[in-house]
């Protein structure tokens, strides 16, 4: 049985920055969602990563997105804190970005990215799928 993630979403200024851990970059490139796919794992999964010791949240959703996709040039845009709770309240920041160009990817963990038109089915993290939903019903809302 698989444990439902809680996940509770804040606006941009309601939680502290010190206090985020970790950027997750719900991305878009030609119109379809970008996933990686990690060298160690057979399962999709959404751009991001932990926040370095004195790197900022945006700097840190611009890091990771370009680690992990090879993007270039992309507009990035912060949507909300979220967090996850487990046995504490862990927080991050849940950003967009439309690539516009996408370079070679960095030879780091991710071995490779693939682009969908929906999410796919064979997620690493349950959480990717309401922080998927959470941005898609927000670009709805928002002309591009």
């Amino acid at each position: 049985m698989v444990k439902t993630v809680k996940i509770n979403f804040y606006e941009l200024n309601e939680i502290e920055s010190s206090l985020l851990k970790f950027v997750v970059v719900i991305s878009k490139y030609k119109g379809r969602w970008i996933y990686c796919k990690h060298a160690k794992r057979d399962t999709w999964e959404i751009p991001g990563g932990h926040i370095e010791l004195g790197e900022i949240p945006l700097d840190a959703a611009k890091r990771e997105l370009q680690e992990e996709t090879g993007a270039i040039e992309f507009d990035l845009k912060p949507i909300c804190v979220y967090s996850i709770i487990k046995s504490v309240e862990s927080y991050g920041l849940l950003c967009y970005a439309k690539i516009k160009e996408i370079g070679s990817l960095p030879n780091y963990e991710i071995e490779r990215i693939d682009f969908f038109e929906n999410e796919p089915e064979n997620l690493t993290h349950q959480a990717h799928s309401k922080l998927f939903k959470k941005v898609q019903r927000i670009l709805e809302k928002t002309p591009q």
